[in-house]
């Protein structure tokens, strides 16, 4: 009998302390703040706080600056070969293979125009902001402040999860969590002499950042077999995917 009541009592401790354990990890779940904000051109976008920062979870649509004259639009190649003489705003539809809208890429010029493509009360980030998102994300402020491929898992917290539409590839063996929300989707990017990037959708993403070194200005690369962020600058006649943060 003694016996039983020992095992009894026991089986109660663990019950006890396996209930505590799970509401303590429940307690402790890290919350993530989310939003929407609308652009001038009435697109509408998902937003999320990332430390201190608010980021869009989604890539810049619009196709009008924000006194609402439009951006120029040129077309996808290989029907157009002017895009690299561009030395003003211009965009291109990046699209899938059913011919659907899933971002839009810019040039350089577009992004530091006067009339401004961010959201009322958003701005495009600078290098340094997108350090501040990376150092939030584990990368130490040394990484953050190289060029190339720096940190460890900072790029998987930034990347949707495999199988979502528009997703990342599943070759490869590198996890994508997006544990961050940002929500980073591999749209690819249009070359600086504007042809498609290779090997471009589902691989790869790229965004700008308004900050320039010399002629060249500064951006953001996340690929699909690699865990980091690679961090580097390239002619501003390149097309990339925009994401804005709050003011």
């Amino acid at each position: 009998m003694k016996h039983k009541n020992k095992l009894i009592i026991l089986i109660g401790i663990f019950f006890i302390l396996f209930n505590s354990s799970c509401k303590k990890t429940e307690e402790t779940a890290p919350v993530i703040e989310t939003g929407t904000v609308t652009d001038n051109d009435g697109n509408t976008y998902r937003t999320v706080k990332i430390g201190n920062q608010w980021w869009m979870a989604e890539d810049l649509r619009t196709t009008k600056y924000r006194d609402s004259s439009f951006i120029s639009l040129v077309p996808a190649p290989p029907a157009d070969t002017t895009w690299k003489h561009y030395t003003t705003g211009a965009f291109c539809n990046n699209t899938d293979a059913g011919g659907h809208i899933i971002g839009r890429f810019y040039n350089y010029y577009t992004i530091v125009d006067s009339r401004g493509i961010a959201p009322a009360g958003w701005h495009i980030p600078s290098d340094a902001e997108w350090k501040t998102l990376e150092e939030h994300l584990g990368m130490s402020a040394n990484d953050a402040d190289n060029t190339g491929w720096r940190g460890t898992h900072e790029g998987e917290k930034l990347k949707v999860v495999k199988g979502t539409v528009n997703g990342w590839s599943d070759y490869g063996n590198v996890w994508t969590t997006n544990e961050s929300g940002f929500s980073a989707l591999a749209g690819g990017c249009r070359m600086f002499n504007g042809s498609w990037g290779t090997p471009g959708q589902y691989s790869t993403g790229f965004w700008w950042t308004i900050s320039t070194n010399g002629s060249n200005a500064w951006y953001r690369y996340l690929d699909y077999k690699n865990a980091n962020v690679f961090r580097y600058y390239g002619l501003k006649t390149y097309g990339f995917g925009v994401r804005c943060v709050k003011d």
